[in-house]
């Protein structure tokens, strides 16, 4: 049994639909990040870094119990464990894995940052805000421009996609002005949106 400590966040949502993808069995373990619960000792024994996700597999290697945090720490131990999600030979691998990156240093921090300095920062700063949505529009196009031909990021369906698609649907909950001039994006979306284990891993986590 695996237990994923988890919230509504893009970060979550991304292994709660690799777990889904995966048909392994887990429990998902709601962290209130808006009450602080991610500070609690019990928490940060998961994850020093007070981040969710965290994820405790109990049959982990030689069937003795592992605990892993960073999200894309996680996609990658489980594809790993399960030898799904990542293409079987080397270029593909790689090219998915670049791609993973390319959500964890980019897609992610500054869709971020965009909508912190845009829906929650109590002080509204136009330097940041320019600078968050024009580096977002940026990254949107690289995707844009790379999808054009394709239907996954890699070579087939992986764990590229799985960490990307939950970060494209918040941001296009809350800027849908990014997404017009992006309709290879939007029909990527479309794609990864119909899938059931990405429907049922964006609804985690409610109690299982």
């Amino acid at each position: 049994m695996i237990d994923l400590y988890t919230f509504t966040s893009p970060n979550g949502r991304k292994v709660s639909i690799a777990l889904e993808e995966l048909g392994l069995p887990y429990m998902a373990r709601f962290v209130d990040i808006t009450r602080g619960e991610q500070f609690k000792p019990e928490f940060l024994a998961l994850n020093p870094n007070n981040k969710v996700p965290a994820l405790v597999d109990h049959e982990g290697p030689g069937g003795q119990p592992i605990t892993v945090f960073e999200s894309g720490a996680i996609l990658l131990y489980l594809a790993e464990k399960t030898g799904k999600l990542l293409p079987a030979d080397v270029r593909g691998r790689t090219e998915a894995v670049q791609w993973l990156m390319f959500q964890m240093s980019g897609v992610g921090p500054m869709l971020g940052q965009l909508t912190h300095f845009q829906r929650y920062a109590k002080e509204k700063l136009p330097y940041a805000i320019e600078r968050y949505t024009k580096e977002s529009e940026r990254l949107l196009g690289v995707l844009d421009k790379h999808l054009g031909p394709r239907e996954y990021l890699a070579p087939e369906y992986s764990l590229a996609d799985i960490a990307t698609y939950p970060w494209l649907v918040i941001a296009q909950q809350f800027f849908p002005e990014l997404f017009t001039p992006v309709a290879n994006v939007r029909q990527y979306m479309d794609r990864l949106g119909a899938r059931p284990a990405v429907q049922r891993g964006m609804k985690v986590p409610e109690p299982r």
